[in-house]
Formats: structure tokens, C-alpha cells, sequence
């Protein structure tokens, strides 16, 4: 359950006042889209998302995003991990850069973790199910380009 919750931490993005390095964020008109849902809290175990009408028109349609990898287990090789704004190096669990938005990423092929920047195109999968046990919204069947 904490893994759970820490991703969903991970995915949200709070509003902590950020002190990163602005030329590594990572912007783009996809990323404003992910970024424009919103969540309905039911109690404190239940997080609904609440997706607008242009981020609707994206799902289970092919949907690209640079960012970068952040692994969720060990090894070099990865074909499931959260993709994210900001750097891991940028250190957002230290309380002072805050919590950038993340997708969960499902890759058909293995790619090799790197500190640079990443393409991914796949399908855009919403999930309308409680927040706190799974990531809202996906890429899967994906590939880096």
C-alpha cells in the first residue's frame, strides 16, 4: 500500500514551491494535458481522477511525451516506470523541489535506464479507478522513439 501511495505521490505533482534547475523541466503541450486533471478525494484511502474533456479525447489513442525515466524497481533494463517533468537527480523526495507529474509507462521492449531525456509513444489508458492503488493514466503498449 505505501508503494501504491508513494506513486500516486509521484503521478500528482503537489504544489511544493520548486527550486530545480528550469532548463531541465520538461514542457510541452501532451505534458499540459496530462497535467490539467483533476482529483476527487472520497475519504482517506479513496482518490478519485476527474479527466476534462481534452484530455478525454486522447484516450486509447496513440499519445507521445519526452520526459524522463524514473525507475519504480532495480536494474538497468526497464519496461515499466513512472515518466516524469523533472530529473531524478533533481531530488524531489527532499522536501524542497517538490513532486513533478508523472505517467506510468508499459514498454513492449526494454530500454536501458539513462539520465537523459526520453520519447515514449504509446497508448493513452485512463483509468478511472481509486488513485491510491493504481496510477490514473498510462502509456501502455509503448516504445521509445
Amino acid at each position: 500500500m505505501k508503494q501504491l501511495i508513494l506513486i500516486f505521490l509521484l503521478f500528482t505533482g503537489y504544489a511544493v514551491k520548486a527550486q530545480h534547475n528550469p532548463n531541465d523541466q520538461i514542457t510541452s503541450s501532451n505534458w499540459d494535458v496530462i497535467g490539467s486533471v483533476d482529483f476527487k478525494i472520497v475519504k482517506d484511502s479513496e482518490m478519485y481522477v476527474v479527466y476534462n474533456p481534452e484530455i478525454k479525447k486522447h484516450a486509447n489513442k496513440p499519445f507521445e511525451l519526452e520526459g524522463y525515466l524514473v525507475p519504480i524497481k532495480d536494474g538497468m533494463k526497464q519496461t515499466k516506470f513512472m515518466l516524469s517533468t523533472l530529473p531524478i537527480n533533481q531530488c524531489y523526495f527532499c522536501g524542497k523541489n517538490g513532486v513533478p507529474i508523472m505517467v506510468m509507462v508499459e514498454l513492449a521492449e526494454p530500454i536501458k535506464f539513462t539520465y537523459q531525456t526520453i520519447t515514449i509513444k504509446g497508448t493513452l489508458k485512463l483509468s478511472a479507478g481509486n488513485a491510491m492503488d493504481n496510477p490514473p493514466i498510462a502509456l501502455v503498449n509503448a516504445k521509445s522513439i
